[in-house]
């Protein structure tokens, strides 16, 4: 009897220490938690858990979300407003980026928003022009250049991203990464009602645009805003071509017209920004009335004129700025957020998409991000393996963003007649600068190509039939100035990554897990 007492005892104290220690270890647990999850700026709350937490849903982050989402991956979308943007830029979609988007499985979001079906871009100076046309004859009809509203576009690639199960989409102002050991852990950010919360994940992928707040973390910007956009809608017109967006290269400013609805017509007129006249004071009505508009097509003029009239005129500054990443373990760049071209060609959106089916079959392999620092490493190989689509578009659209603005003298004056006349040549001149521009057939090397041949045209026009004594150190003139336009910007993407790949250690990398990484 005394034994079963005994045993009885025992039990008993055994149990009261077991819950003794089960209270005190998660007493020390939950205090270690909260230590990790309380921000420095003040107390905020901790939101669900998830694989990839992504910064913004444009058309990077949302068509991003969406093939991470079909892969499986919990993705966390925070985007500032959930509003149909309200863009002068994003509407024109090249054909390389159009299949991008099929490639993604996005291919219906430009049905059903009136988008406009374009093959090509005609560039008119003195009365004569030049075809660009879209090198298309191996892809299926419904490949061509996609011009529509903006917002109506990144709000269709919202809704699929919605639509799938694992995705969740929250309006919030992302305020800042958290950090911790070198390696970003999630975002602190504010909802709708100002609340600050956060969110964490093992990564962190940032694509809040070209007015990032977050891009200073996680990177070395140089901005350079060489020009402005004025921009008008002209309603009920048609150009000269209508399968074909027009460029008329005219002084002080060249002019953009494409359309895009069935009704509306995108006029974007590029003015240094050292000229760039104040809309306020109706400097800016002035301009366009007195400068601009004699140069637009006669059937053009009244729209013109009438988009003028109402006054909705809208200036934006056009950006430049070359990746230049840092790279910190738990986060990563994409879209505008990380590399800037002028959007004088168009190509933003394709980069962009090109970007996020790189960054989607790069992740794919890998089924747990837990190893930030590993994870990191393998993802270098992204900024190389981008180069043949970003640093082709980039550099054309920095390049002819220059060349065919307003000349600035005699030199600048036969650069701009050498382009011209150069793609007047048509044949494989034309149609190899139309398979670059277009994103179809990206390549740094046939880019560098055509741009020195280019200016060896100006040359044998600056000397030919008889090369004098001033013929020649005119064309010495042409190639010296065109050297200082193009090399700076091929200097800025990486004339290794450019044009020598497989040269750069992180070309590829095996992904973590399967066996160790390569140096």
């Amino acid at each position: 009897m005394a034994d079963q007492y005994i045993v009885g005892v025992a039990g008993v104290l055994a149990c009261l220490l077991g819950l003794i220690f089960l209270y005190f270890h998660s007493l020390l647990r939950f205090r270690g938690l909260s230590k990790l999850r309380t921000p420095a700026t003040g107390n905020c709350d901790a939101v669900g858990a998830a694989d990839i937490i992504i910064v913004g849903a444009g058309v990077a982050g949302a068509a991003l979300a969406y093939s991470l989402g079909k892969d499986g991956r919990r993705v966390r979308v925070i985007e500032r407003d959930f509003n149909a943007p309200d863009r002068i830029a994003g509407e024109c979609l090249m054909p390389g980026g159009y299949l991008k988007l099929i490639e993604l499985g996005l291919g219906d979001c430009v049905d059903d928003i009136d988008a406009r079906h374009v093959l090509g871009l005609v560039v008119y100076k003195h009365g004569k022009d030049a075809t660009l046309s879209f090198p298309l004859e191996k892809f299926e009809s419904h490949v061509a250049a996609k011009c529509f509203h903006n917002g109506r576009f990144v709000q269709r690639l919202r809704d699929k991203a919605a639509s799938v199960h694992n995705v969740s989409l929250e309006q919030g102002t992302v305020t800042s990464l958290i950090q911790e050991n070198g390696a970003v852990k999630g975002v602190h950010y504010k909802d709708k009602s100002g609340r600050l919360l956060t969110a964490y994940a093992p990564l962190t992928v940032v694509c809040d645009g070209c007015f990032s707040n977050l891009r200073r973390s996680l990177c070395n910007p140089k901005v350079d805003v060489p020009s402005h956009f004025a921009g008008l809608v002209l309603s009920n017109c048609k150009l000269p071509n209508e399968s074909y967006g027009a460029l008329i290269l005219a002084e002080p400013s060249p002019i953009l017209f494409y359309p895009i609805s069935s009704t509306e017509m995108r006029c974007l007129v590029d003015i240094p920004s050292r000229n760039v006249p104040s809309v306020s004071d109706g400097a800016m009505v002035h301009y366009l009335k007195s400068l601009v508009a004699p140069k637009v097509f006669p059937e053009l003029y009244p729209a013109f004129i009438s988009a003028i009239e109402k006054g909705n005129i809208r200036v934006m500054p056009n950006r430049i700025m070359a990746a230049a990443p840092n790279s910190i373990p738990g986060a990563f760049l994409i879209g505008d957020a990380l590399n800037i071209r002028h959007p004088f060609t168009g190509g933003g959106m394709t980069v962009a998409l090109s970007d996020v089916v790189l960054l989607r079959d790069l992740l794919r392999p890998l089924r747990d991000l837990s190893d930030a620092s590993a994870v990191c490493k393998y993802l270098e190989s992204f900024y190389t393996l981008r180069k043949p689509m970003s640093s082709t578009i980039n550099t054309l659209a920095n390049v002819l963003q220059v060349v065919f603005s307003a000349p600035t003298g005699p030199v600048m004056e036969d650069i701009q007649q050498a382009c011209f006349g150069y793609l007047r040549l048509g044949g494989v001149f034309a149609n190899g600068v139309s398979a670059i521009f277009s994103g179809l057939y990206p390549s740094p090397l046939s880019m560098a190509f055509h741009l020195f041949a280019i200016v060896l045209y100006g040359v044998g026009r600056s000397v030919l039939p008889f090369p004098s004594p001033k013929c020649l150190w005119n064309g010495a003139k042409l190639v010296w100035v065109a050297s200082s336009i193009l090399l700076p910007f091929i200097w800025s993407e990486g004339v290794r990554q450019m044009f020598f790949p497989l040269t750069v250690p992180a070309y590829y990398r095996t992904p973590p897990g399967s066996r160790s990484i390569t140096a």
